[in-house]
């Protein structure tokens, strides 16, 4: 399958009390499904859900298995549905890939256990192994350097393409070495940017992006869904002024995003204080123990929530 059009990454909505130590049942099903219902109807082309936004790493097996349940469910195969799975060990993922295959998910995002980094034939053999294992399961790559210790460099991608032929895309905002990636893989595997990345990539290889992703679509889809229906269209110049607005929407967040310590430390925090503050969704509290948010972050956060819901209000889609 192509990715094509946006696909909104989704937070785990988390019930009240969820930033307590003795939580437990924290995933708040009934926000979950209003989310998801109001993502579809507002024109999202696919979901992803229990990324890093999706607080996949501190979830109990049991808040994970109910979340993915009512996802599915509640998303009824209308659109492209990625599940996360990622977890310390293959066995785990295995566990959670059989869940989402029998709950009706078209694929997985899909990063490299967490513990101990890999080395380029782990990281070949897991995704091989994945893909031997559900043939019939999409594996969207989740390319991000700084949370799996790996490289993911050109020449992984040819490799990949030839060990795992279930790896068809990559969630990847590197504009620097695209180009490479999709001549390593000879185009076999479609590389995602996200939506202040994609007209930068579109630049570089025009025609090849058809597809963004974007956590910032649960604070309201509509800018991201302009911009890709402008570089659809080819129409630089209104993809160039949307992307412009989505700079400055994004702007406060760059004092966390451009340095990669404070970004590993406050990436949860940050995505779900600017959703909560935009007021698409109820994302919930955060739960631990990535609770900690310096003040100025908190308010960088909130101010990008607030200019995010004023794009969503410029670019909001006519309905005849």
């Amino acid at each position: 399958m192509s990715v094509r059009g946006l696909y909104a990454i989704i937070p785990t909505p988390a019930l009240p009390g969820a930033d307590r130590w003795d939580a437990t049942d924290t995933v708040d099903l009934d926000e979950t499904a209003r989310l998801v219902e109001r993502l579809i109807a507002d024109g999202v082309s696919g979901l992803i859900a229990l990324g890093t936004t999706g607080e996949c790493a501190t979830l109990t097996d049991r808040e994970y298995d109910t979340f993915v349940d009512c996802v599915l469910r509640t998303a009824g195969q209308r659109v492209p549905t990625f599940i996360g799975a990622t977890a310390l060990g293959l066995h785990e993922v295995v566990r959670r890939l059989r869940l989402a295959r029998a709950a009706g998910a078209t694929g997985t995002l899909l990063g490299l256990p967490m513990w101990q980094p890999c080395t380029l034939e782990m990281a070949l053999g897991y995704y091989g192994s994945v893909s031997e294992a559900f043939p019939d399961l999409e594996v969207m790559v989740y390319a991000n350097q700084r949370a799996f210790r790996f490289g993911f460099d050109p020449a992984f991608w040819g490799l990949l393409a030839d060990r795992a032929p279930t790896a068809t895309s990559a969630k990847y905002s590197r504009p620097a070495t695209y180009l490479e990636a999709r001549a390593a893989c000879a185009g076999r595997i479609q590389f995602v940017p996200n939506e202040g990345a994609a007209l930068a990539f579109e630049r570089l290889a025009p025609g090849t992006v058809t597809a963004c992703w974007a956590t910032a679509a649960s604070m309201g889809p509509a800018p991201a869904l302009a911009l890709m229906d402008a570089i659809l269209a080819r129409d630089d110049a209104r993809a160039a002024a949307i992307d412009a607005d989505i700079a400055w929407a994004s702007e406060p967040f760059k004092m966390v995003q451009s340095s990669p310590e404070l970004f590993a430390s406050y990436n949860i925090q940050m995505e779900k204080l600017r959703i909560n503050a935009a007021g698409y969704c109820d994302a919930g509290p955060i739960r631990p123990p990535y609770g900690v948010m310096p003040a100025e972050y908190a308010a960088a956060a909130a101010e990008c929530g607030r200019r995010w819901s004023e794009l969503c209000r410029k670019y909001a889609r006519v309905t005849p």
